[in-house]
């Protein structure tokens, strides 16, 4: 709700100091003028220092308003409100009843501004503690030009008042405190949010101590003075929160880690999986470009270099048990990580699948569960690719290639494939066979390496040579832009279509949370946990084909209707389509 959006700034604090003090500065004007606004039908006339002292506060905070213009992202209305409101309230003092509501207005204009998310609870302790500072600055300013035994006679008791403003600030910090998340871990004491949490209760609480010792002893209003130092403070304090970066969770042993690394002015997504003692890959996305390296502190550094049928860079390292940073290196610039490995052991991952099982654990980080990683996707043949792959073979028998040619590998998912392939085959008097030739039809049900590398294979092999004329298959864990863009079509049995909703949110989310990263099956299983079942349907053949197979001549506008872009965000294969090629195989 902050039309003062503060932009992020480079180093670890992401903030800009400069838009900072703006902020602050503005807020802590318009707080002192708004609650002078509201309390002033409680005093009679107004000497001329009083009044100087508003108009500068109005002139002062509308100037800061519009300077903040040109410094960072505004709401255009609500700069235009801030700026009357700002102008009006030390003209409208001259009626208290018309002053009073202009500054209420004010108040809510702040608390919108300080507003940390702006829902439910967090709104309310917002209100809570905007309304009691103002009231509390609003005290102090005019008690300083109008002593207090000269106000109006009025049921309210300006020396009882502070002990209860001061106590709602401490109430409405510790509140904030308990909902941050924060409040009982490092982060506290490590991170500049959770340091200027601890301004918003301490100070509070201390001037609370002060009003109270200071009303038993019938002095009640020099605690506003004495106090409104520490108030501010607080009031600043809470005003940065909105404003300053929400640290982002501590690693979890076990769990993979999705982070951003501010490097070089630039913020670059990275993956750590499966975050255990050991061997862990640390994945960047290609947008983070080519120049990226990674390493446990003190130790060795390993330059991110692609790997087989997998999308970005992939840095392999080696991380201690227990706690540990990571530092990571683009180009010149180098920022650290800070990561968890714990001390039990983790999955056992081969080499080959490891970036299969880094991306389906991206999918559960992206829809924000923490789950600790105990398996990947090659570990067996799950029920729903089983009953696909099953009817893929049963379509290739009712279209009689001479063979199928078969390709697997030795993961526990690749060997229960090949063999539900072969008796599969053996059942519809079809041959399988190792070798190509003319007329099989390809079948590939291995790991993310090994398909790319027979994909790329039969692409050769079709350039060459009449090759595999019955059509390229692959399993439908291999919907991976990497691997169906190595040929110019290859076609997969799916029970969901990736143009749906649900696909293209994921591939939306899934891009948007790491560099414009590609959607992956597994990665969209985890994503959807128990929702998977749902989505699953009768299996269907896809056919997955390059868009741009078929370029047009430079500068030659397409037909009309023809137009394919080719970045646009939630397609599953970059620079590709894919389309359903046949009903449901019964």
């Amino acid at each position: 709700m902050d039309h003062h959006v503060t932009p992020a700034a480079t180093g670890s604090s992401g903030v800009d100091s400069a838009a900072l003090v703006l902020r602050l500065a503005l807020l802590l004007a318009t707080a002192f003028l708004a609650g002078t606004g509201i309390l002033r039908p409680l005093v009679g006339p107004l000497p001329r220092k009083l009044w100087l002292t508003t108009g500068a506060l109005g002139i002062g905070s509308a100037v800061l308003a519009a300077v903040s213009a040109a410094t960072v992202d505004v709401n255009l209305v609500a700069l235009i409100v801030h700026i009357v409101l700002a102008l009006a309230v030390p003209v409208l003092l001259r009626w208290p009843s018309a002053g009073r509501w202009a500054s209420l207005a004010l108040v809510v204009l702040v608390v919108l501004e300080t507003s940390v998310d702006g829902t439910g609870i967090s709104f309310a302790i917002d209100t809570v503690y905007v309304a009691a500072a103002a009231l509390w600055f609003g005290v102090t300013l005019l008690s300083a030009w109008v002593p207090v035994e000269q106000w109006r006679s009025t049921p309210l008791r300006v020396g009882p008042l502070s002990v209860s403003l001061a106590g709602l600030l401490t109430l409405a910090g510790v509140v904030q405190l308990g909902v941050s998340g924060v409040a009982f871990d490092r982060r506290l004491y490590e991170t500049l949010f959770g340091i200027s949490l601890i301004v918003v209760v301490l100070l509070p609480a201390a001037v609370t101590v002060i009003a109270a010792v200071l009303l038993s002893r019938n002095a009640s209003t020099r605690g506003y003075r004495y106090g409104v130092a520490g108030v501010a403070l607080g009031f600043l304090a809470w005003s940065a929160l909105a404003a300053v970066p929400q640290p982002a969770p501590l690693p979890v042993p076990g769990v993979p880690l999705l982070a951003d690394a501010t490097v070089g002015g630039a913020t670059v997504p990275l993956l750590v999986s499966p975050q255990r003692p050991g061997r862990n890959l640390v994945h960047f996305p290609a947008s983070a470009g080519t120049d990226v390296s990674a390493g446990v502190e003190g130790g060795n550094v390993t330059t991110a270099a692609a790997r087989a049928g997998a999308e970005g860079s992939w840095a392999e390292v080696e991380l201690p048990p227990g706690r540990s940073t990571l530092v990571v290196h683009k180009g010149g610039a180098t920022t650290t990580v800070d990561v968890d490995a714990g001390t039990e052991a983790g999955p056992s991952v081969s080499d080959a699948d490891a970036p299969e099982c880094a991306e389906a654990a991206l999918g559960g980080l992206v829809a924000e569960k923490r789950d600790v990683l105990t398996s990947c996707p090659s570990d067996a043949l799950s029920s729903e690719d089983r009953g696909s792959l099953v009817k893929l073979v049963e379509f290739l028998a009712s279209r009689k290639p001479s063979a199928i040619t078969l390709v697997e590998d030795r993961s526990p998912r690749g060997v229960q494939a090949g063999q539900l392939v072969r008796e599969t085959a053996a059942r519809v008097g079809l041959p399988v066979r190792p070798d190509a030739a003319a007329d099989t039809a390809l079948v590939v049900v291995s790991g993310w390496s090994d398909g790319y590398l027979a994909m790329s294979r039969a692409a050769e092999s079709q350039r060459l040579t009449p090759t595999h004329q019955f059509g390229l298959y692959l399993a439908p864990w291999l919907l991976n832009g990497p691997i169906v863009n190595t040929v110019a079509s290859a076609a997969l049995p799916l029970r969901f279509d990736p143009r749906d909703q649900l696909a293209v949110s994921y591939a939306v989310a899934v891009g948007n949370s790491f560099g414009g990263e590609s959607p992956s099956l597994g990665g969209f299983r985890t994503w959807l946990g128990p929702q998977w079942t749902a989505v699953n349907g009768e299996v269907q053949l896809f056919a997955a084909a390059q868009v741009n197979a078929m370029p047009m001549y430079p500068n030659e506008p397409h037909a009309p209707g023809m137009q394919a872009a080719r970045d646009y965000a939630g397609q599953w294969i970059p620079d590709g389509t894919i389309v359903p090629i046949s009903g449901a195989l019964r």
